[in-house]
């Protein structure tokens, strides 16, 4: 029911579903209710489940073409039609899931949708008061007799159904409900329950924290005498998070990273982002059980440090629950305050808590702990240290936070000394540092502490005050493996990029060419070595992980450069001194993809004019040495591919070299920082080589792989684009078939659900059919080469337009285009080429519709070229592309 059909454009199957919505699915739901209470004594169990599982589809109905996805909060309320407001607020239709529920569970689906059902929809607040009512003595009665909650399933679907509550009610309706009390009591106490069996409710609790965290946070809005009691239970289930966390340590969680929430970020975020408003809600009493079952452990921690044990799981235990403290602490700082409460109170309470994990940081790095960076748990803890100093920056450290933290930083000064923004980033630069140094194997811990160095150097403040610290002062000047291990490490790679991006943009900060160079002079020294290094000494493992690593490293570098003057230094860097390293690397490694993925992709980086970053000087020759460099490259990398016979896992092998090839070749096209006529002009043949080789790599792969693989389709059809935009000579100029599948394969990428892929074809096709127009068309008998091509081709095939017209008018009419400016481009166009192919193309369209429509669709088309003229001027362009819009609404009135 209401499921999309692939063949029909979703504006006509949301009319069809309307139209079923209105004239038949209130009937099947009071189908549906009958059925239940005729078979609810009925013991023939497969007709109650057919009955209730009609129900939840009729309930389940999509009813104003949102699309619902259930787990995010976008499914806040089912938007049932006012037509069945009577039988809603008639008391036994959700008495009668209730008595099911008792029967199947599936009764509970059936309620979770119910309690989300609109607020207009009931006559006034007595009648939605009183289903809400109905909902939590329901609700109330299951928790009372704990029937069924013992099926995990069941157990699940109702923890989701108590999370409902959160979303369509508020505290101030609840309370007023006649046995709230007993109603919140008992609900406090399932959760308590569910806490303390964590193994097997660790997905459901989700569900019950965030009904708790909503009734807290509305309780600042609360009005009238009404007790909401929630001082009674939420700090019990504050603490019973917490001590269920540690007994999931205690018992041993696995180390498999799909089920121990320290491991699996999505889990620990939806453990954590409800908790931190319970814990703000008593803050004071919250934060003082923090302390104190924080500093017993850090006590004996610290004390570990100094004792060197054979048996070390202790330790592992320890640090899995420091690493959940942490975790929790960052998770408070994360929402920083809430409303209702006093700014500088809280503030003093955020530093208490901070002060413990600043204390533990001091630790985790020396005695025995310093040497247990491969204990995954080990790992867990510092990327829960990570994880707080990230929330910790944003909330008290970032460029927005400087001036309203004064209350934290008095009281870490008292604490620990910190007292300023700067003493506190010295911190955590030192932490970065150390794991930096430490860290040799484990990606994601290196990872996650680039990501925090990234977040630092690139915020405006931050940034400027990292360049005054002296860790940070030895990190730029020493990027050496010497100094950071990992960059040895092969499966770290990948880290690299981003750690030199980081660097490059601190260097940048500082306006100092000087301290550019010296800078560099690390990655001069890996230069030195490769270019004196024989070719026949070129292939062996030495030389190609020190040239990923360059690669890579030179990759982070060019990604800082947003300003002339940074590329500037970069390129006079580079080029003309070290490019030939770059085709040599090519020429020995082509059938290395290791090596020639980040070669090519620092490349792809390097030519792109980001924030017009190439912009050279008129008199300078740059933009077009750079090409040439670019040609080499591609040539040498397309003419070896080629060559080679495919293997098993052909994209990586081939397909991912070409489609970055390409990515280079139409960046370094479409920058404009080339005068590209320069090259014929001269004879020189770096444009028109670099077109071949991009042309015959394209063409050696089916163009069902180029659909297949999406960075492939990007690369290709943004090649294409820039083709047929500014080199169509080029494409005008091949023989009639590689035309014809090169413009086919332009009709496909229109079909594609892509509309950035369908505007770039839309372009293309918009370009060649204005290039027949003004040239052949418009013109006498065509005397220029290419127009002659262009005329024998269309001879060749003369259904080649009239095909891509044919299409372009499908999806405009019977498709949701997003980009039906685009595509009214090239119909204009492919329109004024042939008055003939238009009219051709009207009948087609006609004879596929009703016969009774013909007349009005008729006249539809007549007022598509009204006021339109036999040009491709602005003005004409756009006033087709008003036209067309009004064109698709009348043709879709019936």
């Amino acid at each position: 029911m209401n499921q999309p059909n692939p063949g029909l454009p979703s504006t006509h199957h949301r009319r069809v579903a309307c139209s079923f919505r209105d004239q038949s699915l209130f009937q099947i739901f009071q189908i549906s209710l009958t059925s239940l209470r005729q078979l609810e004594t009925n013991v023939a169990s497969r007709l109650q489940e057919l009955a209730l599982s009609l129900s939840l589809k009729c309930l389940s109905f999509d009813f104003v073409g949102t699309s619902i996805d259930e787990s995010s909060e976008e499914f806040g309320t089912v938007q049932i039609p006012s037509a069945w407001r009577s039988v809603l607020e008639d008391p036994s239709t959700l008495q009668v899931f209730f008595d099911y529920y008792a029967i199947t569970k599936g009764a509970l689906e059936c309620l979770v949708r119910l309690a989300s059902v609109r607020r207009s929809l009931f006559t006034n607040d007595a009648a939605r008061s009183k289903f809400l009512a109905h909902l939590m003595t329901g609700t109330k009665e299951i928790l009372q007799t704990g029937q069924g909650l013992a099926d995990h399933d069941n157990y699940h679907e109702y923890c989701r159904l108590l999370g409902r509550f959160r979303v369509n009610y508020l505290l101030s309706e609840l309370v007023n409900v006649e046995g709230y009390s007993d109603w919140i009591r008992l609900v406090a106490e399932f959760t308590l329950k569910s806490l303390q069996s964590w193994k097997w409710a660790s997905s459901s609790v989700y569900y019950l924290l965030g009904l708790w965290s909503r009734l807290v946070t509305s309780v600042p809005y609360l009005k009238g005498d009404a007790p909401s009691l929630l001082d009674e239970f939420v700090p019990k289930i504050t603490e019973g998070f917490i001590t269920s966390r540690f007994n999931s340590v205690q018992d041993g969680s696995p180390d498999d990273l799909s089920e121990n929430p320290l491991d699996n970020v999505e889990l620990l975020q939806d453990q954590l982002d409800c908790f931190p408003y319970l814990c703000r809600f008593q803050y004071e009493s919250s934060s003082l059980y923090i302390i104190n079952i924080v500093e017993p452990i850090l006590q004996i921690y610290t004390e570990r440090a100094r004792v060197q044990t054979s048996d070390n799981s202790d330790l592992s235990v320890i640090e899995a629950k420091l690493a959940w403290i942490v975790h929790i602490v960052a998770a408070i700082l994360k929402i920083k305050q809430c409303t209702g409460c006093s700014a500088e109170s809280q503030e003093v309470l955020d530093a208490e808590l901070s002060a413990r994990i600043l204390q533990l940081i001091n630790v985790t790095d020396s005695g025995v702990h310093s040497q247990r960076y491969g204990e995954i748990s080990k790992q867990r803890l510092d990327r829960a240290i990570l994880t707080f100093f990230q929330h910790f920056r944003k909330s008290y450290v970032g460029d927005q936070a400087m001036h309203s933290s004064k209350q934290l930083y008095a009281r870490l000064s008292e604490l620990l000394g910190l007292h300023d923004h700067l003493l506190m980033l010295n911190a955590i630069v030192g932490k970065i540092a150390t794991n930096l140094k430490c860290y040799t194997e484990s990606e994601e811990v290196i990872g996650h502490t680039l990501s925090l160095f990234l977040e630092l150097a690139s915020g405006y403040m931050t940034g400027k005050l990292l360049l005054k610290l002296d860790t940070v002062k030895f990190i730029v000047a020493n990027h050496t493996r010497e100094h950071f291990p990992f960059l040895e490490e092969y499966r770290c790679s990948r880290s690299r990029t981003t750690f030199f991006y980081t660097i490059g943009w601190l260097i940048f900060m500082e306006d100092s060419p000087v301290k550019f160079k010296s800078s560099m002079d690390p990655l001069l020294q890996v230069f030195i070595n490769l270019e004196s290094t024989p070719d026949s000494m070129f292939r062996t493992d030495a030389v190609k992980y020190a040239l990923i690593g360059l690669m890579r490293d030179l990759r982070g570098i060019a990604m800082a450069t947003n300003s002339r003057r940074t590329y500037g230094l970069l390129f006079d860097w580079l080029y003309p001194a070290h490019m030939p390293l770059l085709l040599k690397g090519i020429l020995h490694w082509s059938d290395t993809p290791e090596v020639t993925t980040p070669l090519l992709k620092f490349m792809a980086e390097f030519v792109l004019n980001k924030a017009q970053r190439l912009t050279f000087d008129s008199s300078s020759p740059n933009g077009i040495l750079l090409f040439r460099e670019v040609s080499k490259l591609i040539v040498a990398y397309g003419s070896r591919i080629l060559s080679l016979p495919n293997v098993a896992d052909i994209y990586a092998f081939k397909y991912k070299g070409i489609w970055i090839s390409l990515t280079i070749l139409t960046r370094a096209l479409a920058g404009n920082y080339v005068n590209f006529g320069v090259f014929e002009l001269y004879g020189d043949r770096a444009l028109s080589d670099a077109l071949d080789i991009a042309l015959k790599m394209t063409l050696s792969i089916p163009l069902a792989d180029i659909l297949a693989f999406r960075k492939l389709t990007r690369a290709y059809f943004a090649f294409l684009e820039v083709l047929f935009n500014s080199h169509i000579v080029y494409i005008l100029n091949l023989d009639t078939t590689t035309f014809m599948h090169i413009v086919g394969s332009l009709e496909s990428g229109l079909k594609g659900l892509d509309t950035s892929i369908s505007s770039q074809c839309a372009s293309a096709v918009d370009n060649l059919a204005a290039f027949y127009f003004n040239n052949i068309t418009m013109g006498e008998a065509p005397t220029l080469p290419t127009a002659v091509n262009l005329a024998r081709h269309i001879s060749d095939c003369p259904n080649l337009f009239p095909e891509i017209l044919k299409t372009l008018f499908e999806i405009v009419l019977f498709e949701d285009c997003g980009n039906q400016w685009s595509l009214s481009r090239p119909m204009l166009s492919l329109i004024l080429i042939s008055e003939q192919m238009f009219s051709d193309l009207k009948v087609r369209i006609l004879a596929s519709q009703p016969a009774d429509q013909h007349q009005r669709l008729s006249q539809c088309f007549d007022k598509l070229m009204a006021d339109v003229t036999r040009s491709l001027d602005s003005k004409n362009r756009d006033k087709f592309t008003q036209n067309l819009t009004v064109f698709r609404h009348e043709f879709h009135v019936k």
